[in-house]
């Protein structure tokens, strides 16, 4: 990766403006397999009853009721009597649950090129133009494609420790398995699914090599940082360069980078009240010298994709 993104120090920063902190939110919430799975369903094949998702994943009803309740409480779903039914309910996207299209589109296309389930992914087509497969990260502001060597991050460390230390909403460790191969997602949240695992991912994709590095920065104890260096390291996400003293993004790794943007996207729209310096890590664009709003583009018509326009086909 090139030496574009890098790790800006921009103050010491307020550990205790924020409480809990915005990117620990989104990194609790989306960094979940069922809760991934569950708008997953719900964009993509409209699902919105309770006992299709305990079909659909085999979920124990406590343990999808949990996800739901935490959906409602983040303001990604909402839930409204059935008709004719007055003791049941449909749970249905919100306009900022249906925000998360962009994220979910990112982790089926890494999924699609990097886990072993890829080829049972459905098909992704862009109804405009019929092109079908995965489209491109852009750049909203001036259009252009993006990778990780083209964007550069800033990052107070004080909102990194305050993401890894703020309250946890649940333990991933209560995710249960899911049934459904093309829904496992299971490869991906090795390096997004739980708080040091995502942040120390995305440190690696600001360039981030060193392990002293990565511990001055995160202030990680060196046992939490070797399990999630080694864990990285055994999916696949890290490999170790030269001589070992180095951390290095694989391929498969800096492929990431889209659902790390989209991540972080999400969480400046979700909490519009929070300063932008407090939010947690800030992407710029370099070429164009702007904050990075990500959009994705169709590899077949350039455009811009919208929601509306893009369907999942089996």
């Amino acid at each position: 990766m090139g030496s574009a993104m890098k790790v800006v120090h921009v103050g010491e920063g307020d550990p205790v403006a924020v409480s809990p902190s915005p990117i620990a939110q989104t990194i609790d919430l989306l960094g979940d397999r069922l809760t991934v799975v569950i708008l997953r369903d719900a964009f993509v094949d409209h699902v919105r009853r309770f006992s299709d998702w305990i079909e659909r994943t085999g979920a124990p009803p406590a343990v999808l009721t949990s996800r739901l309740s935490a959906l409602l409480d983040a303001g990604l779903m909402e839930r409204r009597p059935r008709p004719g039914a007055y003791d049941r309910h449909d749970y249905l996207l919100t306009e900022l649950g249906l925000a998360t299209w962009e994220f979910l589109v990112s982790v089926w296309s890494w999924q699609r090129e990097w886990s072993p389930e890829g080829l049972l992914q459905p098909e992704f087509v862009h109804e405009d133009c019929g092109h079908r497969g995965p489209p491109e990260l852009a750049c909203r502001a001036c259009g252009r494609t993006v990778k990780a060597r083209d964007a550069h991050l800033e990052v107070d460390p004080a909102t990194l420790v305050l993401a890894a230390r703020s309250r946890r909403r649940r333990s991933s460790r209560s995710t249960p398995d899911i049934g459904r191969a093309d829904l496992q997602f299971s490869v991906v949240m090795e390096a997004i699914g739980d708080r040091w695992s995502a942040l120390v991912t995305g440190l690696a994709l600001s360039g981030v090599r060193r392990f002293g590095e990565f511990q001055s920065i995160l202030k990680i104890s060196p046992t939490t940082l070797t399990e999630r260096l080694t864990r990285l390291t055994e999916g696949g996400v890290l490999c170790r360069a030269d001589g070992g003293r180095d951390y290095v993004l694989t391929p498969r790794g800096r492929a990431l980078f889209p659902i790390f943007a989209f991540q972080l996207a999400w969480t400046r729209r979700a909490h519009p009240e929070v300063p932008v310096e407090q939010l947690g890590p800030l992407l710029h664009h370099v070429e164009c010298g702007q904050p990075l709003w990500p959009a994705l583009r169709c590899r077949g018509c350039d455009a811009i994709l919208e929601r509306t326009s893009v369907v999942f086909e089996p």
